[in-house]
């Protein structure tokens, strides 16, 4: 990611349970958001596949900065590996931010 002003947030949205069940209120939200300067991505713990990709990007791909699939692996440690520090999580199953998931 792009370096950033003091100001500026990264929003982390996830995308099942949380995006899906209320798709007009975060869309708002992201768009609020980003008018305002700050950054909003969706990390998703889904692979980044042709079976579980193309919903989130249908989705997602329009509204966000980024969408990062982590393919089962905790979502902080995967994105603090390819160095996006995220400030605010919205996230319906929280654990999953710091867990990995067994396949």
């Amino acid at each position: 990611m792009e370096s950033r002003s003091p100001k500026q947030i990264i929003i982390c949205i996830d995308y099942d349970g949380t995006f899906t069940k209320i798709p007009d209120l975060l869309t708002e939200f992201i768009k609020s958001a980003k008018k305002t300067g700050h950054v909003v991505i969706c990390a998703t713990m889904r692979h980044d596949n042709e079976e579980e990709a193309p919903a989130v990007r249908a989705a997602m791909d329009h509204l966000v900065d980024d969408i990062i699939f982590t393919g089962r692996q905790a979502k902080e440690k995967f994105l603090m590996d390819q160095n996006i520090h995220v400030d605010i999580w919205i996230d319906d199953q929280p654990f999953w931010i710091y867990r990995d998931a067994i396949v």
